[in-house]
């Protein structure tokens, strides 16, 4: 490997590994909302069809679906076989099935390949969380978990402009932008290697070592967590990062039809929406690592869950194009601040030979959220309307930065005592 693809002693972001992992990162935003500018296009152009409207409605989370289901398999698959075959032939089959709906000739063939699409996702995001942690320890890890989350909001900037300019020429354009991912695999395939993490192999030949490693790390976890296992840690984390996708799955399934509803030409307005959004997230999570180091896990939590309540109090305010701009920042701001979270406390506290098994576990919990977004938002925008909604969602994000933010108080409190 090249010192110029692979620098362990400088920036994480010079380091090549760290450039295919965040490359990695964009694929997610491109599975599900890629495709939003254009679901009013669709819903016309399918109209008439049996279970048209719904279906529609689903094909921004339908991957979602595959994801919950595979990806715990694709974990086991990533701890006992390796994660870099995984990751190439995940973004090989994201390809395929992505940019399937752009030639199917029916609604029915496109829901499926949506559903296809989730076995990629799940594969991809199971073994890059993996080898997040196989690679970088400490501040390095909180960079790139900073780092990639910006670089998957910067990529959905990008993809969700692009759909909605192509959905104003027509609404199956979008789905050719999954085929970019095409442009990924050559330089995946040079920089990233297989590592002691993966026990098919390295294992056995570093037993010792590996068992002194897990010892410290199950310690650590110990000391941490009380009288929850890891396990405990774990399943905690998935709920509320479940709870947190649900919401934010707001954004790319209802605010094409809210605009719709408000008169705007939904493609368009759309787009430029959730590109807002993706650009503030951006440059929020450029940020993450420093406010991390500073308000801790906890204080990221309160500061990231309280944009994401305000910014959902002010879409209400939607007959106003500023409020729907500045609600959509305010939510993409607090949605990147939050999310490196969950990936940091896991990587944290999961031994090393579970790693993947953890990443499973997370990435169920956010295609979870993102499948069941609209099987409860619909009932209840069609009984209450889009405002009582979102504001109900800025409610419980408030509470859950309210918590948050005490918890944190008790921290520094802790820590002024101990000075004293």
């Amino acid at each position: 490997m090249t010192q110029s693809l692979k620098t362990k002693d400088g920036p994480v972001w010079q380091d090549g590994r760290a450039i295919a992992l965040m490359m990695a990162a964009t694929l997610m935003v491109m599975a599900n909302a890629t495709i939003s500018p254009a679901l009013a296009g669709l819903e016309r152009a399918f109209m008439g069809q049996t279970n048209a409207d719904f279906l529609i409605r689903l094909l921004v989370p339908a991957p979602s679906l595959t994801v919950v289901i595979f990806a715990p398999l694709a974990g086991y698959f990533v701890d006992r076989y390796g994660r870099r075959v995984m990751l190439l032939f995940g973004v090989v089959l994201f390809v395929i099935t992505g940019s399937a709906g752009f030639y199917l000739p029916n609604l029915e063939m496109i829901f499926t390949s949506r559903l296809a699409l989730g076995i990629a996702v799940a594969m991809i995001m199971t073994s890059q969380t993996a080898l997040i942690g196989d690679y970088f320890t400490g501040e390095k890890r909180s960079a790139l978990t900073g780092l990639q989350i910006s670089a998957r909001n910067f990529g959905g900037f990008v993809f969700l402009t692009l759909a909605g300019w192509f959905a104003v020429s027509s609404p199956r354009l979008p789905f050719v932008i999954y085929g970019l991912a095409v442009l990924y695999l050559p330089f995946m395939w040079m920089v990233i290697r297989e590592t002691s993490g993966t026990p098919a192999k390295e294992t056995i030949k570093n037993t010792a070592k590996n068992r002194v490693i897990e010892s410290v790390i199950k310690t650590e976890a110990s000391e941490a967590d009380g009288h929850l296992s890891w396990k405990g840690w774990i399943a905690a984390l998935a709920v509320l990062q479940l709870m947190t996708n649900m919401i934010f799955f707001l954004m790319p399934t209802q605010l094409p039809f809210f605009l719709d509803s408000l008169g705007y030409d939904s493609a368009v307005m759309t787009g430029a929406a959730l590109g807002a959004l993706s650009l503030a997230g951006g440059c929020a999570a450029l940020f993450y690592s420093r406010i991390k180091r500073v308000l801790n896990y906890a204080g990221t939590y309160a500061l990231g869950y309280g944009f994401m309540a305000l910014g959902f109090a002010i879409l209400p305010l939607g007959t106003d194009v500023i409020a729907i701009f500045a609600g959509s920042v305010a939510v993409g701001i607090g949605f990147a601040l939050a999310v490196p979270n969950f990936v940091g406390i896991a990587l944290q506290i999961a031994p090393s030979s579970r790693r993947g098994m953890a990443g499973g576990v997370l990435t169920t919990a956010v295609f979870l959220g993102q499948f069941c977004s609209p099987f409860l938002s619909i009932p209840s925008i069609t009984s209450f309307g889009y405002n009582i909604t979102y504001q109900g969602a800025a409610l419980l994000l408030g509470t859950v930065a309210l918590m948050a933010a005490l918890k944190r108080g008790v921290e520094v409190l802790k820590l002024r005592m101990k000075e004293i």
